[in-house]
């Protein structure tokens, strides 16, 4: 199994904290985790949920599954909304408290908080030993030899819930050498504008690239999805989860969303997992890994198979996946910049303040004009991503328009 070759991992305990609760990912795991209590048998204990400012959905989930410890990024002290819970973390460091007070060696912490914001609690669990379930995949974009190194030398492990590296997950198991792995392939929707033509597409308007034709996510990662960005913020995660250059990374489109990526192997066979579009299943298998259970996810449906479609990213159109392929090439800063720069353009463009071309041509400018170098801590991590904050910011000016 790859990669995790460090120390004898801690056996789970059965409690989790759930980091970004309220948001897509971290209210799937919550029905998640009824089910297998329900239907399955299989109790979990919520130890802890962490959140943004939805408090009152925050209070609602601690009272449904019984939890005394919460944090939320909203710093407002008179918010009645968590009365009477026991212990209430808040502000920008909340999460990450959360799991250095609360997080036991064994435990299970799913990191599904979006954006540069999931780095540092997902940093604190694995040096705890604790196993990650990551939907984060900043977190490996911006710091990801920091906390592949810590997770080496706690023994933590990082469970991909991240459909694509999932199935990559899946594909890799039963004992699989690395040195057997030629290469990686992951799928793409290719977002509302497939079919588009590359005018029309940079003239989108937000509305347009928020209808995203398969999955349902958060605003953000939608936006992501509509410039194929987050298969690009894929491919650098995959590079670190599965020790892989760029050279033997890829990405392809699938508009049907049943293949959710390919493992190729060095005598050229090629494994695939298949399922339908649903977070739950993913979810469901970082829970209860290295096991099964009865799964809460549709079932698929073979009839389907006989127009399952694969095209090549043209990467004129979409030329975020060129440059995460530079990106992994090049020193470690390089991720937490062009992380940085694609946030602070995605914001912009909610704003209505950028067109949707302006993305990637901001974010290009920005890793021009910064200097990518090794990094070694995580101070180094927010150095670099608060250099390319200020720089993506100038760049954008010079878009604006385009």
């Amino acid at each position: 199994m790859i990669p995790f070759d460090g120390p004898n991992p801690t056996e789970r305990s059965g409690r989790i904290i759930l980091l970004g609760s309220t948001g897509s990912i971290g209210v799937n795991t919550l029905e998640v985790i009824r089910h297998l209590r329900e239907v399955c048998g299989i109790e979990y204990q919520v130890a802890g949920l962490a959140a943004g400012r939805q408090t009152g959905l925050l209070a609602e989930q601690a009272a449904n599954f019984g939890v005394d410890h919460v944090a939320t990024s909203e710093n407002a002290e008179n918010s009645s909304e968590l009365d009477g819970i026991s212990r209430v973390l808040r502000g920008p460091q909340a999460a990450t408290e959360l799991v250095e007070t609360v997080a036991r060696p064994g435990d299970l912490i799913i990191g599904a908080i979006v954006g540069a914001a999931g780095v540092e609690p997902s940093l604190a669990a694995v040096r705890k030993g604790c196993d990650l379930g990551l939907a984060n995949k900043e977190a490996l974009v911006a710091a990801g030899r920091i906390v592949m190194d810590a997770a080496r030398r706690s023994g933590a492990r990082i469970i991909p819930i991240d459909s694509e590296h999932s199935a990559i997950f899946q594909c890799l198991q039963s004992g699989r050498r690395r040195e057997d792995v030629a290469g990686l392939v992951l799928t793409a929707s290719g977002g509302p504008f497939r079919e588009w033509d590359v005018a029309r597409m940079r003239r989108a308007t937000v509305e347009e690239a928020l209808n995203h034709p398969t999955w349902s996510m958060g605003r953000k990662v939608t936006i992501d999805s509509a410039s194929l960005m987050n298969k690009a913020l894929e491919l650098i995660e995959a590079r670190w989860l599965f020790d892989m250059g760029a050279d033997q990374l890829d990405a392809i489109i699938h508009p049907q969303s049943i293949v959710h990526s390919f493992v190729e192997f060095i005598d050229h066979s090629v494994i695939a997992q298949l399922s339908p579009p649903d977070m739950k299943l993913p979810i469901q298998y970082a829970l209860t890994w290295p096991a099964r259970a009865g799964g809460c996810a549709d079932r698929t449906d073979f009839s389907t198979f006989s127009d399952l479609l694969f095209e090549p990213i043209d990467h004129q159109k979409f030329p975020a996946i060129r440059t995460a392929l530079e990106v992994i090439s090049g020193p470690d800063s390089a991720g937490a910049i062009f992380n940085a720069a694609n946030e602070v353009a995605v914001e912009a463009f909610l704003d209505r303040r950028i067109s949707f071309g302006a993305i990637p041509d901001s974010i290009r400018m920005t890793l021009e004009r910064c200097q990518p170098g090794p990094i070694s801590s995580l101070e180094e991590v927010w150095e670099a991503d608060r250099e390319a904050r200020r720089v993506a910011a100038d760049c954008l000016a010079s878009t604006a328009g385009t």
